[in-house]
């Protein structure tokens, strides 16, 4: 099994009482991570249930909490002793919150617990289990953990992160990274051989999404309008959001689409880039930008230029590090990426000395000292003051 980055602190949750909430897009890992940490309990009163299965759920739909109780202590479960429970896709039945909150303050339990959904998470978690959980929030692989999963050496891979150009670093990485870009970083997808193998696991990801996770949250009937506005999305990525414009080409009005964003977003299937203020208040347009959450997800719409895809793919890469904006002023002056409000980037497939001289224009009159460019391919002039895009995690 492959060790993630969010291994260390989910593994330090394990060792306190609260509920260890893992929330994420579906299949990217979190029954994976579940059953890591469920070999590291130091003891055998362990329970694991998927709520995918219909016996379970009909277990935790019942009416009274003594059935429960009687139904986990038949599945082997002791309430005398330290115990944990493991609850998978708890997100289907949406009155568990109450039974753990129970149990919780009955018994000396530890749950851990994952959804793929953010909305249903945060919000019904934040009423019903209020200081008695942590969520973590899990995501597609980084591309040094791409690497991981495909079993390369990482040595020396920590002395090209977030520096300058190397072109020993970028020759030795770049059929990689390329290949990240393309096909995303869903395990299992990193995993597959060939790339129709790539391309079928990633189809079915997509219909899982619209037909299992989206089908729960939402009208059954808003499956075919969502997938059409996911189209829209695509060929869209990285610009301004206009809603009315996406209204009208859907057959919708302009709150519904704005509701059907925000449930793409709260599913973590896009993730919203929103305007850097920096106290230029007039000169910014209120609209956000929109990135997929994986960019193999985005080239299966089809019709995404390459720097669109280079683009999403250094928005995710980025959003891993920290708060992320987007500058732009109505004369078109604009910065791609705001990090931590202090640090702009700008991104573009082939860097240029020009290219320099503008972002740090730019930078300045934001007062950011901290200014880069990111670059997918070696200038052939040779220039190197950029940061190449496999770098950047």
């Amino acid at each position: 099994m492959f060790r993630r980055k969010i291994y260390e602190e989910l593994e330090a949750h394990l060792l306190k009482k609260q509920v260890t909430v893992i929330t994420g897009m579906r299949r990217v890992g979190k029954s994976t991570a579940v059953r890591h940490l469920l070999n590291r309990v130091p003891h055998t009163n362990v329970l694991y249930l998927d709520l995918e299965r219909i016996e379970n759920r009909i277990l935790f739909n019942q009416q009274s909490y003594n059935d429960i109780e009687r139904g986990l202590q038949a599945l082997g479960l002791s309430f005398t002793e330290p115990a944990v429970v493991a609850l998978d896709e708890i997100q289907l039945v949406p009155a568990i919150t109450s039974v753990i909150k129970s149990l919780y303050d009955t018994y000396n339990i530890k749950f851990i617990v994952t959804g793929s959904s953010s909305f249903y998470l945060k919000n019904h978690f934040s009423e019903s289990l209020a200081g008695r959980k942590q969520i973590f929030e899990m995501h597609t692989l980084d591309f040094e953990e791409f690497l991981l999963f495909r079993n390369q050496d990482l040595n020396g891979l920590q002395v090209g992160r977030m520096q300058p150009f190397l072109f020993t670093f970028y020759d030795r990485w770049l059929g990689l990274y390329e290949e990240f870009v393309q096909y995303g970083g869903f395990p299992e997808v990193v995993l597959s051989d060939s790339a129709q193998e790539k391309t079928d696991y990633l189809k079915d990801v997509l219909n899982a999404y619209i037909e299992l996770d989206i089908k729960l949250l939402a009208d059954f009937s808003l499956s075919d309008t969502l997938y059409k506005l996911i189209q829209l999305l695509a060929v869209r990525v990285g610009s301004r959001m206009d809603y009315s414009k996406l209204a009208s080409l859907i057959g919708e009005n302009r709150n519904k689409v704005k509701d059907y964003l925000h449930l793409l977003e709260y599913t973590y299937f896009i993730q919203i880039v929103r305007p850097y203020t920096g106290g230029l208040n007039k000169e910014l347009t209120k609209q956000p930008k929109f990135y997929f959450s994986d960019t193999g997800l985005l080239q299966l719409m089809g019709q995404v230029s390459s720097g669109q895809l280079f683009e999403n793919a250094i928005a995710n890469q980025l959003t891993r590090l920290g708060p992320l904006n987007y500058y732009e002023r109505t004369t078109g002056t604009e910065i791609d990426f705001i990090l931590d409000r202090n640090q702009a980037f700008e991104v573009k497939e082939t860097c240029t000395p020009q290219d320099v001289k503008v972002l740090n224009g730019r930078a300045k009159l934001l007062d950011l000292s901290d200014s880069r460019l990111i670059g997918r391919h070696w200038p052939a002039s040779g220039f190197s003051d950029f940061v190449w895009g496999g770098s950047v995690w």
